[in-house]
């Protein structure tokens, strides 16, 4: 198995970061950006930059008919992930590998029932400090991919994703429990972007003591003891690691739950807070940071002239 071709849907920061990194390396002709037809009207007339450079993308009409590609990436927010799905159907055929880059626990079911199971590796992608403001990207760490069957077992799928990420040069591991660095991540995702978005700062803001800092800590914790009674077995030591991460970070840059919100766009939070306070409910488990967050950025949503 063999991955020749790459069909791209979302181009917000990952998919600009990713789908640049393909071109480069496996040429304009191997890359599919999908989108629709006024969407791709605005790309080609505003152009869509990454570092300074112009992308030179070829882009595919969602409605077209098209050979399936060896591997489709979504790199859509959740809120956008259910018409991802109906635009990417001609990009699927019986050999395409099918991943994803959002954020949380629930993407890969909602791709899962639509396309196949048999098709799916399970993904996070962590570790960058791409920031994407209208059709201009910047980035100086392009982070890492962590990818794997549901099950942790290797197969053809996860051998031709990892030749690749090779060929690309794109950083990547296959983690011995790919659900556990999945928590993992949504634990840093819950407690970094929530924060930041909150208290209207970015990395920086949060490298530093003070009370952004202290509640991205607290609410991972509510995280860890949710993940805990979900049968994962995340541990306190684990949000030590995840802040020598963040801590790297080019303090001017921000999360895209941040993003979001100065663009006045609809954040995550259900994916975030929304999960872990319903999972809370569900084990008796109190999550009051998680609670704090999901009010104010509710506040902030319906601020929005």
């Amino acid at each position: 198995m063999e991955i020749k071709t790459v069909a791209i849907i979302g181009l917000g920061a990952l998919g600009i970061m990713y789908g640049k990194r393909f071109v480069d390396h496996l040429g304009r002709d191997a890359v599919r950006i999908i989108a629709d037809t006024r969407r791709i009207e605005r790309y080609k007339r505003e152009g869509v930059y990454c570092n300074g450079e112009a992308c030179d993308f070829h882009y595919v009409d969602a409605g077209e008919q098209v050979e399936p590609a060896d591997l489709l990436i979504f790199t859509v927010k959740y809120t956008g992930l259910k018409q991802a799905i109906e635009s990417a159907r001609n990009q699927v055929g019986p050999r395409t590998i099918l991943i994803s880059f959002l954020n949380g626990i629930s993407s890969e079911q909602m791709i899962g029932e639509a396309f196949g199971f048999d098709r799916l590796l399970y993904c996070i992608v962590a570790g960058m400090d791409a920031s994407k403001i209208g059709n201009k990207l910047t980035w100086t760490k392009i982070g890492f991919v962590s990818f794997g069957e549901k099950d942790d077992t290797r197969t053809e799928k996860t051998a031709a994703l990892q030749r690749l990420f090779e060929k690309a040069e794109i950083p990547y591991e296959i983690p011995k429990h790919i659900l556990h660095k999945m928590w993992s991540k949504l634990m840093v995702n819950t407690g970094v972007n929530q924060s930041t978005a909150v208290f209207k700062t970015n990395y920086g803001g949060i490298q530093v003591p003070g009370r952004p800092r202290e509640t991205v800590i607290a609410a991972m914790k509510e995280v860890i003891r949710v993940a805990q009674a979900e049968g994962v077995p995340l541990r306190e030591e684990e949000i030590d690691g995840w802040l020598k991460i963040n801590d790297t970070l080019n303090p001017e840059g921000m999360p895209s739950m941040r993003q979001d919100t100065l663009q006045h766009r609809p954040t995550e939070v259900d994916l975030f807070a929304g999960t872990i306070r319903r999972l809370g409910r569900r084990h008796g488990i109190p999550t009051p940071v998680n609670d704090f967050l999901y009010t104010h950025l509710r506040e902030i949503e319906a601020s929005y002239s």
